[in-house]
């Protein structure tokens, strides 16, 4: 059939649009964390990863169900020992053990493409106090021995994710040419990049310019951002203009340092969380990630480092019991609600064309209910009390000061942290009292931008038997507290 060159025009932008929502960034992967009261079932976790291009995921364990779910699916994957184990992993056999048990099992045709085995996470943080300064090493030897042994060394790398305090420059001279790394960890740190070197593998670090705001009030802000609004630091005549380039940068000098300066860099986690902390939003994640991720798709990389980089970002979804030691904000780092909803438009393909991420399918919720402040309540004298204890059991961060919620009245307050614990205790009606003080509505009751959540089912974790005792020892601590 004959077309019009007009035709022809709309066709060839057509297939052009086309094209493009399909294209995503080289190397752009997820963290993907399960520290959840109510985690989204796996197999509709890997359908979001799917849905949205994602073809990249690092995990923080090894677990069967989630690995079930990843079988047969085109997404490679880095598997993870916990810190908690690396002293096991110092006996070979037991290292040998672990690699059988979730990495051999599943490398078959039409089994999980596993790329890289985590050993730790960030197991030389400060605030660590060296628990596990003298089994890190030993235990990333081990794994990558027995990945070699199986047959599997060639294509599946052991290496640790670490974090970007293992190096840093003199403040004499705060420069990323003088990048080296920490004083008290630098022969480990040696040998450890000697042996990831030796077996093609990748040094993994986790860069956070959140966190450079965060700890440091005198930051500037700007700097943590990639849109160029900050004054540049000089070095050596290079103008850095971001803190994560400096800090990448700082690492690149770290390695060349020891005689490296060409190893293989991939970022395990960067991100921008978006609640717990004045500077957590929605609108300084989406400013964040847009710099972010046109820059991957430039391949601009870094000064000292131009071209590509392998890069997760952290994290996928939200997880309501992350330890909130650090900061209220580490329960809102995902990209992604806890129910799979994304929470702003971005960009996979790095070409600033935003739109909502694919959200979430057949998530199943709870009924369409609130547990609220009740209006009528006549003794107010242990609501403090109450909400204390709500909290204790729950999520509260949103109420913090500068978070989605801090706005609300003692009464909204109240009704935050009674619906918290109503949905993490699955909507249990004896949940849903506290001496009167609160009761059950079915309107919404979220406030301005404060949402109150409607939990996802729990079915697929708990047995309603199990569910039951949970709920009643929990109302036993409950009035043992009060």
């Amino acid at each position: 059939m004959m077309m019009g060159k007009f035709g022809l025009l709309v066709l060839v932008v057509c297939y052009v649009g086309l094209f493009l929502g399909t294209v995503h960034v080289k190397g752009l992967g997820v963290n993907w964390g399960t520290m959840a009261s109510h985690p989204l079932p796996p197999k509709i976790v890997v359908q979001m990863l799917l849905d949205n291009g994602i073809k990249k995921v690092k995990l923080f364990d090894a677990a069967a169900d989630t690995m079930s779910a990843l079988a047969g699916k085109d997404i490679e994957v880095m598997v993870a020992i916990p810190n908690i184990q690396l002293l096991d992993m110092n006996v070979y056999k037991r290292a040998k053990q672990w690699v059988d048990r979730n990495v051999s099992r599943y490398s078959f045709n039409g089994g999980v493409n596993i790329k890289y085995v985590a050993v730790g996470n960030e197991p030389f943080l400060s605030s660590y106090n060296n628990s596990f300064i003298n089994t890190t090493f030993p235990a990333l030897q081990n794994i990558q021995n027995a990945l070699n042994e199986a047959g599997l060394g060639d294509t599946i790398k052991a290496t640790v994710p670490l974090n970007a305090d293992v190096y840093n420059s003199p403040t004499s001279n705060p420069v990323p040419s003088a990048g080296r790394f920490r004083t008290d960890i630098s022969n480990v740190m040696t040998q450890i990049v000697m042996f990831l070197n030796k077996n093609n593998a990748p040094f993994t670090v986790n860069i956070y310019p959140f966190l450079s705001l965060y700890d440091n009030k005198d930051f500037p802000v700007n700097y943590a951002f990639f849109d160029g609004g900050s004054n540049p630091v000089i070095d050596n005549g290079i103008q850095y203009t971001n803190v994560f380039d400096a800090n990448f940068d700082t690492l690149v000098s770290a390695l060349r340092a020891v005689g490296l300066e060409s190893m293989p860099i991939l970022v395990g986690e960067v991100g921008w969380p978006t609640d717990g902390n004045i500077n957590a939003n929605t609108a300084n994640a989406q400013r964040f990630y847009n710099g972010l991720l046109r820059r991957l798709g430039s391949n601009q990389g870094t000064p000292l480092r131009p071209g590509y980089i392998e890069m997760y970002l952290f994290g996928l979804i939200d997880e309501d019991k992350k330890n909130i030691e650090p900061g209220s904000f580490e329960r809102h780092w995902g990209i992604f609600r806890y129910d799979g909803q994304p929470k702003f438009p971005m960009d996979f393909s790095g070409q600033g064309q935003n739109k909502y991420p694919i959200a979430a399918k057949n998530v199943v919720y709870l009924p369409q209910r609130w547990c609220v402040f009740n209006p009528d309540a006549k003794d107010l004298s242990r609501l403090g009390d109450n909400i204390n204890f709500a909290c204790s059991q729950s999520d509260c961060t949103a109420l913090g000061y500068g978070s989605s919620c801090n706005g609300l009245d003692v009464p909204g307050n109240a009704s935050y942290a009674f619906n918290m614990y109503f949905q993490f205790q699955n909507q249990a009606d004896l949940s849903c009292n506290f001496q009167g003080l609160a009761r059950m509505v079915t309107q919404n009751a979220s406030q301005g931008t404060c949402n109150f959540i409607v939990q996802i089912a729990f079915s697929h974790t708990l047995k309603p038997f199990s569910l039951l005792i949970m709920m009643v020892l929990t109302m036993i601590l409950f009035y043992l507290v009060l």
